[in-house]
């Protein structure tokens, strides 16, 4: 069994990815978001970091569970720098759990237009999800590190 790992700019469609994957391999799918959300709302303020390295954390842990017991797993958090690529690889490395990073690359138009309809969403109250507002967009955007081709196993453009 393996795992699979979603790496992408916030809102580039990689929950939705990761749900077809889910579907299709009869998988596990692990979500930072869907925790966090879960647990704190929409208020986790200055703790969001700290919660969500932790529930990271559990992830991992939770996914070599369950992928020694025969299931595929997908883990869908954005994987957006150099390191945090590289822990994962580690991670996974270490225990001998096979894996594949698929990076899903949207162009800034598409990009704006999935902000555009994510929030569109959110406000209409369809689904739990971060409001991204220019302030946000401007400051994961200046976190996220496009991988390098050696970093990931399969791209896809939209």
């Amino acid at each position: 069994m393996y795992v699979t790992l979603i790496c992408g700019k916030l809102c580039s469609g990689k929950t939705t990815y990761a749900h077809k994957l889910r579907r299709e391999h009869h998988a596990v799918l692990l979500s930072c978001d869907e925790i966090t959300l879960a647990l704190t709302g929409l208020d986790a303020g200055e703790a969001f970091d700290g919660i969500a390295a932790r529930t990271q954390k559990y992830l991992y842990d939770k996914a070599a569970e369950i992928v020694g017991d025969g299931i595929p797993v997908i883990l869908d958090w954005g994987f957006w720098t150099v390191r945090s690529r590289a822990e994962a690889r580690a991670f996974f490395d270490a225990r001998g759990i096979p894996y594949t990073f698929v990076y899903l690359d949207v162009s800034e138009d598409e990009h704006a237009a999935r902000i555009a309809r994510r929030n569109a969403s959110v406000m209409a109250g369809e689904v739990l999800a971060y409001y991204v507002d220019e302030g946000l967009a401007k400051k994961f955007a200046s976190k996220f590190e496009p991988p390098e081709d050696w970093e990931i196993d399969e791209r896809i453009t939209e």
